[in-house]
């Protein structure tokens, strides 16, 4: 089955688009990437998925639902007159605006419906909301696609918005949020007129503050057992209070939190095993070796495909598994009351 997946993170940088036939074979799964690019949000796009639909009035909310699913159906149609590729099916993951499962309290924006008016494809989205409601964290989600594509490295993980990692215990898969990352680092960067800090430049010419690291990993999340997971509402009530207060500059402030990050890596890891590393992160050469040195693990960065594109690879995976009537969620990664096949189907 070929299928396109399309992926919007937390730190809003842009949509990522992958088409991949997976393959069924005596029980395993394959896959091949025909073809994948990334494209940019038009600046108010950027404002309102960043900021301003939190505070929309609900009418508002619900145009920009619309408006944003059919922004998406739209660079479909862009990346199939280009690639002329033939999807039997559009996964899509949406954008995140809130997420506080103890509250039963979701929304990914983008209604899949207009991306299957737009495209006349076949589409799956809203893959979360179901395993809140079974008592889950609805997140994440890509462990399943770790599990099936990627299981000969020990921990897979991904840094995005968010850092999230996952491995095999027994015959269960352990999954969840680590930490924030880009989500605050181009925050900051945003306030110097830069998107990101590219390859931890900045970061790595300042030095660590211990008062700050101290009271970063001594955030209650750090030692709450899983399954877990962040969201920014919980970033912006814990994490930024505490680096607007801290009067650092910029490169101290940055250093200070790449060390928070890979602290809380080699915390959740065990030295010597061989840890997957994708997501924009991946490029950060600063944060990699941060990583590698304190958490001792043979950190593996692949082709920039596959650290590019693996989240949007995999929820094309997820809109396969759904027509296979196959779950997507599993209960021992989001805690819900048993495995789940999350998702709408919009048929046209």
């Amino acid at each position: 089955m070929t299928s396109i997946g399309l992926m919007s993170g937390t730190s809003v940088d842009g949509l990522d688009v992958c088409c991949a036939t997976f393959t069924l074979t005596d029980g395993k799964w394959s896959f091949h990437i025909d073809c994948a690019r990334g494209y940019d949000y038009p600046a108010e796009l950027k404002q309102k998925l960043g900021k301003d639909v939190q505070n929309m009035s609900a009418y508002e909310f619900v145009a920009f639902h619309s408006e944003y699913g059919r922004f998406l159906g739209q660079r479909v149609n862009d990346f199939l007159a280009e690639f002329k590729v033939k999807p039997d099916i559009i996964a899509s993951h949406g954008s995140t605006v809130f997420h506080e499962p103890g509250k039963r309290i979701m929304y990914q924006i983008g209604d899949g419906a207009a991306i299957a008016a737009e495209t006349g494809i076949p589409t799956v989205s809203d893959f979360r909301r179901l395993d809140i409601m079974l008592g889950g964290q609805g997140a994440p989600l890509v462990p399943v696609g770790d599990n099936l594509l990627f299981g000969q490295y020990d921990y897979c993980l991904n840094i995005g918005g968010f850092s999230n990692i996952s491995w095999r215990e027994g015959d269960k898969r352990i999954a969840f949020d680590i930490s924030p990352v880009n989500y605050v680092i181009n925050r900051f960067c945003r306030g110097i007129g830069q998107e990101m800090d590219r390859d931890g430049e900045i970061a790595s010419r300042g030095t660590v503050y211990q008062p700050l690291l101290d009271k970063l990993n001594a955030l209650d999340y750090y030692s709450k057992p899983w399954p877990k997971s962040l969201g920014r509402e919980w970033v912006e009530a814990n994490v930024f209070p505490l680096l607007d207060a801290s009067g650092l500059m910029l490169e101290d402030l940055l250093r200070t939190y790449y060390e928070h990050c890979a602290e809380q890596l080699a915390r959740v890891t065990k030295p010597g095993r061989s840890l997957l590393v994708t997501g924009g992160g991946a490029y950060n050469k600063f944060l990699i070796s941060r990583m590698r040195e304190l958490s001792g693990c043979d950190i593996v960065v692949p082709e920039p495909a596959i650290i590019e594109f693996k989240e949007a690879l995999i929820f094309a995976f997820l809109g396969v598994l759904y027509m296979f009537d196959q779950p997507s969620c599993l209960r021992s990664v989001t805690g819900a009351s048993r495995d789940n096949i999350g998702g709408m189907l919009f048929k046209v």
